[in-house]
């Protein structure tokens, strides 16, 4: 794992000074890493932690580093030769990669040493923003495409390698079959996906040789480009041409690609051709700009494709193409004493919730579904032998009452006094527990346009923790648990 220590905003270190310049360093905070409402889904998909877990576990200011900050001017020595110790001490608890959450739950919860948890702020963003937005346009991606399968095809229009490499898995964990980005593949133990360019066809005197010499090359793996001339006319029957001389020679090709036109109007006629010559085991693979929407229409036309490579649109989560993710302060323990702390605000999208807290999700017995999340204080307990009134966070008229139900905690141990105790998964379990996590909610959550709302709730106790917050405020009073 490389060093990233330096991936931080300015401001961090300067915050960071001026802690250990007012003796603030040994103080304890604990920030929440969560995400405001977000325009495209009203739920995501929890991914980066493992990538969160290395660079947290590998934090540490090289003698360049020092060098580098010492010729900003900004630091005293003192605080230089508190950087050349530096290391993370604090402890993470988090959202398992592959998770379902909504707005305001806190994917990570980082508790820490006030300069250590508040240098990690922009990194963490940078590395759990982007790889959740991208699994959870991949989760919409796949859904659409269901049955037909996806791969992951954006390496090229990726906002640089990291985001191609990373995004690629998170697409991974959100639905996709496999990616083309052989870098990821090599890195996360996946299989890399791909046929071959319109510039192979172009290079050879006909259609035909072109097809003809990829067989030869990939006799038990050929997946023919058909539509760099005619796809009808010409793309399909040559290629029918080389799987007759395929399967006469004791192979079983793979099918055709479709990367332009109406992809609807070609995938059937193509599939009529391919069946009436006696290739009907030969699957239909389709590109050419799609995301959710094409997907939906070209299933409402009786498309016939069998799996889809996806690029641009996956991504960069094209339509929506950055999560409002942000770290904000819950609590500041001095000397032993809890002082749960919250943005106020005009704007109360922008209002935070105070305290060390965790999540419940609360599933029906009998369905196995999802009913509700209820976002308590960490030392809350739910007895599911009574029954149980949610309410709504804000709306407090809002209420019901739940019973025949159970409870699960949606956070494991990440890192304990800085020792890392996270059991890293390959992206295929990732994979299914996601897959896992959204069969446990009804499909009127999940659908793409106007999905019905979740419950996520507040307990009693944190929303008039809340309330006395907001009181304590105006009255210029700092409350203590």
């Amino acid at each position: 794992m490389r060093n990233l220590t330096l991936l931080t905003d300015f401001y961090e270190l300067t915050m960071m000074y001026g802690y250990f310049l007012q003796n603030k360093q040994d103080e304890i905070a604990t920030f929440d890493l969560f995400f405001r409402p977000y325009e495209e889904s009203n739920f995501c998909i929890a991914a980066g932690l493992e990538q969160a877990v290395d660079y947290l576990e590998n934090l540490r200011f090289t003698d360049d580093d020092i060098e580098y900050l010492r010729s900003t001017k900004s630091f005293n020595e003192d605080f230089l030769r508190f950087l050349k110790k530096f290391k993370f001490t604090g402890s993470v608890r988090a959202l398992p990669e592959g998770t379902v959450v909504f707005p305001y739950e806190p994917l990570m919860i980082v508790t820490a040493p006030i300069c250590q948890a508040q240098l990690v702020e922009a990194a963490l963003l940078n590395i759990i923003n982007f790889q959740t937005l991208i699994a959870t346009k991949a989760r919409r991606i796949t859904h659409a495409a269901s049955p037909a399968g996806v791969l992951e095809f954006g390496l090229r229009r990726a906002q640089a390698p990291d985001a191609s490499i990373y995004g690629a898995r998170a697409a991974v964990i959100g639905g996709c079959t496999s990616t083309s980005n052989v870098l990821c593949c090599q890195m996360f133990g996946m299989p890399p996906k791909g046929t071959h360019a319109h510039s192979w066809v172009m290079s050879f005197p006909t259609e035909l040789d072109a097809f003809m010499a990829y067989a030869d090359t990939y006799p038990d793996g050929c997946l023919l480009l058909v539509d760099t001339y005619d796809t009808l006319n010409s793309g399909v029957p040559n290629a029918i041409k080389v799987f007759d001389y395929l399967k006469a020679n004791g192979h079983k090709p793979l099918g055709i690609r479709l990367d332009s036109g109406d992809l609807a109007y070609l995938s059937k006629e193509a599939r009529k051709m391919l069946d009436k010559a006696g290739h009907s085991d030969c699957s239909i693979f389709a590109s050419s700009d799609i995301d959710e929407y094409v997907l939906q229409a070209l299933k409402e036309q009786g498309a016939k494709i069998n799996t889809y490579g996806v690029g641009t649109k996956m991504i960069t989560s094209h339509n929506t193409p950055s999560l409002g993710g942000v770290y904000k302060l819950a609590n500041l323990t001095v000397d032993g004493v809890d002082y749960p702390k919250m943005k106020i605000s005009d704007n109360p999208v922008k209002m935070t919730n105070p305290a060390v807290k965790t999540v419940y999700r609360l599933f029906d017995k009998d369905t196995d579904k999802a009913i509700a999340d209820l976002i308590c204080l960490k030392d809350e307990q739910i007895d599911p032998s009574k029954p149980l009134t949610i309410t709504h966070p804000v709306e407090r008229w809002k209420s019901k009452v739940v019973t025949n139900f159970y409870v699960k905690e949606l956070y494991i141990d990440v890192i304990c006094n800085g020792k890392v105790v996270y059991d890293k998964k390959n992206v295929y379990e990732l994979q299914q527990d996601c897959k896992n996590s959204l069969d446990g909610f009804w499909d009127e959550y999940k659908r793409l346009a106007q999905p019905h709302q979740y419950k996520v709730d507040l307990s009693d106790k944190l929303y008039e923790l809340k309330q006395q917050l907001i009181i304590a405020e105006k009255k210029g009073v700092n409350n203590e648990i």
